[in-house]
């Protein structure tokens, strides 16, 4: 509980009810006493592990466990892992894991940015192009660096119109940055809103789109990998962004080289982001995670 004192209020503890900043009294069973307006609160009071009933130590064990897996861990090997009967308790600590580990004020992308679109899901007849009745779709932004690729950032949109894909580009990438992207309409106005456009029409290109575009093709085909390597295709539309976020996390930090690190990264966000009942995370269809 210190530990997590620690990544929660950093600069020393703030009161949630009235804003005190400063010590606080510590009380039995590990409650803390706001000394100007008594209120007593919780470390773990609006973070992911209120309420819980396991031992924190066991929360900590399955960050550990989480963060050594290269490609993702799924429930029922979370569910081997902790010892615990219930498929359905490693369920829903993996997903409530998975909303801690992007920041809301992450850093935007910025340098040149490939931006493009894929699609999950199985087989659709009659799918041609962008058009889709059953798929997912996913957008996904990579930075470009001399060698290599930098961060990346994806989410699951409802369409590939203009308005829709002009709201993913500003939300993940800084103004000023080179945007570039096929010759798709709906990335047509994208010089107009602060960004400088560059266009790669493959349809005219003798190199294959992976060629042209590889970042964006690079990242949508390990998403791909990890879909039915790890979770076997098993993946609901309702909690594909935050399998979305758990690729983001592990692809963002894949040169680390201190898992430790990865650990702190991980619990820092979980006491940043708030509590969700497992109740609401069952609201959605239970994924065949596993």
């Amino acid at each position: 509980m210190r530990y997590l004192e620690r990544l929660r209020w950093p600069e020393g503890f703030v009161c949630p009810k009235c804003s005190h900043a400063g010590e606080a009294w510590r009380m039995k069973r590990g409650l803390l006493l706001c000394p100007k307006c008594r209120a007593q609160t919780s470390v773990t009071a609006g973070t992911i592990f209120e309420g819980t009933r396991k031992p924190l130590k066991l929360w900590f064990i399955a960050v550990w466990e989480i963060t050594g897996h290269k490609y993702g861990a799924n429930a029922l090997t979370v569910k081997r892992m902790l010892g615990v009967k219930s498929y359905k308790t490693a369920w829903s600590w993996l997903h409530k894991l998975r909303r801690a580990m992007v920041r809301p004020d992450r850093d935007k992308l910025s340098g040149a940015v490939e931006v493009d679109e894929t699609y999950v899901g199985g087989e659709e007849p009659g799918g041609r192009g962008r058009y889709t009745e059953t798929k997912a779709i996913v957008a996904i932004a990579v930075e470009i660096k001399e060698v290599g690729y930098g961060r990346a950032r994806l989410r699951r949109i409802p369409n590939v119109r203009r308005a829709t894909l002009e709201s993913f580009v500003k939300d993940m990438i800084e103004p000023g940055s080179v945007v570039r992207t096929d010759a798709w309409t709906g990335y047509v106005k994208l010089g107009q809103i602060g960004y400088m456009h560059e266009v790669v029409n493959q349809s005219k290109s003798d190199d294959p789109a992976h060629v042209v575009m590889p970042g964006a093709h690079r990242v949508a085909s390990l998403l791909k990998r990890v879909i039915i390597g790890t979770y076997h295709g098993g993946i609901s539309h309702e909690h594909l962004d935050y399998y979305l976020d758990e690729f983001t996390f592990r692809f963002n930090r894949r040169t680390a080289r201190s898992r430790g690190l990865l650990f702190y990264r991980l619990l820092e966000g979980a006491v940043q982001t708030g509590h969700t009942t497992t109740q609401a995370l069952f609201g959605g269809r239970q994924d065949a995670d596993a």
